[in-house]
């Protein structure tokens, strides 16, 4: 199949359409507006559902609506417009239905800028809104992985009735590169749709109803254990990584998405100084490739964490490696994207040893930070 040359934000929605995108509700903020422009025009061609709501809010409703119905629906935002929206995650996560929807991160907190970050981890990862759910989160680390992972997304979601994201950073939305389409599928006829779905009665006694809400404390409870019980299947089988020159490496460092792809330069950059270092780079951050990290942290000598945030995934990985080995942080905020000879400081410096054992890696950053600065 031929490749093209195409924007993150619009190869994401071009394949979006392609695996079966029946209905888009959202609103624009930068760095993801182009995802937005692209499907007003795309979707309208092919008879299928287009709003751009009046808010963030609106489109979130909107999308619990139409999930509700079974079809394959999807919004899009950025950092500030995600966190307007995560009231009506939660609704959704609570009421045990498929969603997708694409958080293209910018520079916070607040209103921020439209630059890339890396800044929504936590509130995507550890489930931003109330309560006890789970987001199965994808972090593509090039226009490639945006195409492959929406259609994951939706299949994931499908499969475990949970809410996906795919979580990108701005640089990754905006960068062009070459890209592999998938071919277009068919929409859905009436008899696939899925028999919990809200569309009448077809045949039975009952409508279906789906709802979030259990006024019976008892009848909360045991939703909560259904979810968390559904969410361990999901671990067990859903968690995705990749790993580079890890074989015989000295040295690891974990990033992901846009992080992780600069690492890898800075990695290629030590191997030919003959550094034995490697990279652990998740695309699954929701389940968190906790076993692999496990199983690194007992064979090198010391871990690097690299984010475009301060810190955000550092404590889960702070969390796996339980103190075994020197763990250390460099990470650019605000917007700021890390060039490699950044990263490859820093590997020079943890090559040379005398690293402190426990400690907080997040305030030698800052100290070191300060004297760069």
């Amino acid at each position: 199949m031929a490749r093209e040359l195409m924007k993150g934000n619009e190869a994401i929605a071009e394949a979006a359409v392609r695996v079966g995108l029946q209905s888009y509700f959202g609103y624009p903020i930068t760095p993801q507006t182009e995802l937005l422009e692209y499907l007003s025009r795309r979707m309208p061609e092919l008879g299928r559902a287009f709003v751009q709501a009046e808010s963030e809010l609106a489109a979130i409703n909107m999308i619990y609506g139409a999930a509700s119905t079974g079809v394959r629906c999807m919004t899009s935002s950025s950092s500030p417009g995600i966190s307007l929206m995560m009231e009506g995650v939660s609704y959704i996560a609570a009421s045990e239905i498929p969603m997708v929807f694409i958080d293209v991160m910018r520079g916070g907190p607040g209103l921020g800028n439209i630059s890339p970050s890396q800044s929504d981890y936590n509130q995507i990862v550890h489930g931003g809104g109330h309560g006890d759910y789970q987001i199965i989160t994808l972090a593509p680390s090039s226009v490639q992985e945006m195409v492959d992972h929406i259609q994951l997304a939706f299949d994931l979601a499908e499969k475990y009735k949970m809410v996906t994201c795919v979580l990108a950073d701005g640089s990754i939305g905006q960068m062009m590169e070459p890209c592999e389409l998938p071919a277009m599928r068919p929409l859905r006829q009436e008899s696939e749709f899925a028999g919990w779905a809200t569309r009448g009665k077809h045949g039975r006694a009952e409508r279906n109803v789906v709802s979030s809400i259990y006024l019976n404390v008892a009848e909360e409870e045991q939703a909560n254990f259904r979810m968390m019980n559904h969410w361990q299947q999901v671990k067990a089988n859903e968690v995705r990584y990749k790993e580079y020159f890890l074989d015989d490496a000295e040295l690891a460092i974990v990033g992901f998405g846009s992080a992780g792809r600069i690492a890898l330069t800075a990695v290629r950059q030590a191997r030919a100084e003959g550094i034995k270092v490697g990279l652990l780079r998740p695309i699954t951050l929701n389940p968190y490739p906790e076993e692999a990290l496990d199983r690194l942290t007992d064979r090198v000598k010391s871990i690097l964490v690299t984010e475009m945030n301060g810190g955000q995934m550092l404590r889960d990985v702070e969390r796996i490696v339980r103190g075994r080995v020197p763990v250390e942080f460099y990470g650019r905020t605000g917007g700021v994207v890390p060039f490699p000879d950044e990263i490859l400081g820093e590997i020079h410096r943890m090559a040379a040893g005398n690293l402190p054992m426990g400690g907080d890696p997040h305030i030698r950053w800052l100290e070191r930070m300060a004297r760069k600065n």
